[in-house]
């Protein structure tokens, strides 16, 4: 925002005049400077108008005539007799100069303050976590009226190359302090690990574990109060507990594990708490009672100095009711705190819970698909041994008897003499009888077909082949279709497993 401004403007005279204005922030003061035009040039106008009021030195001709008025809202900034041609630019000009001036009064402010800190800083020999405080709190003011837009640009920036040089010397501090800090809890470590390497040897060498559960109790009272570094903190912790954990074992034997649950043990704690809680509202009540005897009772004092003993008294009571209601609203936070807890471990519980039973299911339910195909596939497999053996067990017959197993009918036997008689005449006679020819040839395809019948199984070996490969075809679809059964089944034993298992868990 711009704290000079360029007009043209007249006096009474009616003579032109160049008018300039000029705010000083700081003192809330507005210097007027009015140039007759007999000394305006081209040149020194537009210096005025683009250099001067930009902020730039300008040198100034003789003759000009200079002003001062402090700023205000209801005075005019013009001198008697000086007008301007455009007076609502004066007039803005005017009001934003008050903004000005008042955030450059905050801005004085913020560099009071800082420079206090600053005086302080300088003074200090170790880091002070209070004075970081005090610091991070004042920037946080400047960031909310900057962001307010209460504090110019140069101002902010200015403010933050101060606030910034502040905190790299007190990080400069910190990082000192840190050092040291680090250097002592090794020192405190390396003293803790003696001690309780004293106590580890004792533990071997089998001494009275008694004389050594306080010692670590002890050792454990100064780890509360000794300050550590994260890590070394938990490397003594770590040691310590074992330390413990050993000397409880040789004492009482090995733990076989608390036979209550977190949800047990966090029950117990808030049952105890809610019993706690129910004295501390009782408490609460008779004080409040108490309170109320003895404001009855001022009220009806003989004299002064009864009544200011009633008041001494109410004050107590009144100091004894509020610790115990800010114990009680601890009480109640940690009410709060347990039953949250105890929901995450019933959670928990439950998860856990039908986990198991859901494996538990799973095993049965593969047990079972196993008994069921091996005892189908046994099943199956004697039927098939079986089947097969009636096979193995029926004699083959030899080819040369296939004549034999061929049916005899009168023709054939009679085929069979003539055949004979015919033989014995071939010698007498060159060519057989017509009849004896006819017989001949009737007789020989009858033999040759006996002779070529192929060779193979017969009638009833065809139908126990067909037979065995029936059953075992049939043996095979049972053995399939009763896996199928199986695994039909065990699916809806699954489902239904995992049906009971949730209504189970939704019933708990």
């Amino acid at each position: 925002m711009k704290t000079k401004i360029v007009l043209w403007g007249s006096n009474d005279q009616d003579e032109k005049l160049l008018v300039a204005l000029s705010l000083d922030p700081v003192t809330s003061q507005v210097t007027i400077f009015t140039f007759p035009t007999s000394i305006v040039t081209e040149d020194f106008t537009n210096q005025m108008m683009k250099e001067w009021r930009m902020g730039r030195e300008v040198l100034m001709p003789d003759g000009f005539t200079e002003h001062s008025k402090d700023l205000s809202l209801s005075g005019g900034l013009l001198p008697d007799g000086i007008k301007v041609d455009k007076p609502d630019i004066l007039q803005r000009a005017q009001t934003e100069w008050q903004f000005v001036v008042l955030s450059q009064k905050l801005k004085d402010s913020f560099d009071s303050e800082l420079d206090d800190l600053k005086e302080r800083i300088k003074q200090l020999t170790r880091f002070d976590s209070a004075i970081w405080e005090e610091l991070k709190f004042y920037w946080d003011k400047v960031q909310t009226q900057v962001r307010d837009r209460n504090l110019f640009r140069e101002h902010a920036n200015n403010l933050k190359d101060k606030t910034n040089e502040l905190f790299r010397e007190l990080k400069s501090l910190r990082k000192k302090l840190d050092e040291e800090f680090t250097t002592m809890s090794k020192e405190h470590l390396e003293t803790f690990n003696n001690h309780l390497e004293n106590i580890e040897k004792k533990i071997e060498e089998g001494l009275s574990l008694q004389p050594i559960f306080e010692e670590l109790k002890n050792i454990q009272k100064d780890f509360r109060d000794t300050t550590f570094t994260r890590d070394d903190r938990s490397k003594v912790w770590n040691r310590l507990d074992k330390a413990f954990k050993t000397v409880k074992e040789k004492r009482f034997g090995k733990a076989e594990g608390s036979k209550f649950s977190s949800v047990d043990r966090l029950k117990r704690r808030y049952d105890g708490l809610i019993n706690a809680i129910g004295k501390m509202e009782k408490s609460i009540a008779r004080d409040n009672q108490d309170l109320q005897f003895e404001q009855e009772k001022i009220n009806s004092s003989d004299g002064q100095l009864e009544a200011q003993i009633r008041q001494a008294k109410m004050k107590m009571i009144e100091e004894r009711i509020r610790s115990k209601n800010e114990k009680l609203a601890e009480m109640h936070k940690t009410k709060v705190h347990l039953e949250n807890k105890m929901e995450v471990e019933k959670k928990k519980q439950n998860n856990i819970k039908e986990h198991e039973r859901f494996e538990e299911a799973k095993e049965e339910i593969k047990e079972k698909i196993a008994a069921d195909i091996k005892k189908a596939a046994e099943t199956r497999k004697v039927e098939i041994e079986k089947l097969s053996g009636l096979l193995t067990d029926e004699p083959e017959k030899p080819v040369d008897e296939t004549k034999e197993e061929l049916p005899t009918t009168p023709e054939s036997s009679k085929t069979e003499t003539n055949e004979t008689q015919e033989s014995g005449k071939e010698a007498d006679a060159e060519k057989p009888s017509t009849d004896d020819n006819t017989k001949e040839n009737e007789s020989v395809p009858k033999e040759e077909t006996a002779k070529t019948e192929p060779k193979g199984k017969g009638p009833e070996e065809e139908s126990l082949l067909e037979a065995v490969g029936t059953a075992i075809g049939e043996s095979v679809e049972d053995m399939v279709d009763t896996v199928k059964a199986v695994a039909s089944v065990v699916s809806d034993k699954i489902e239904q497993k995992i049906e009971d298992i949730q209504r189970h868990t939704e019933e708990e």
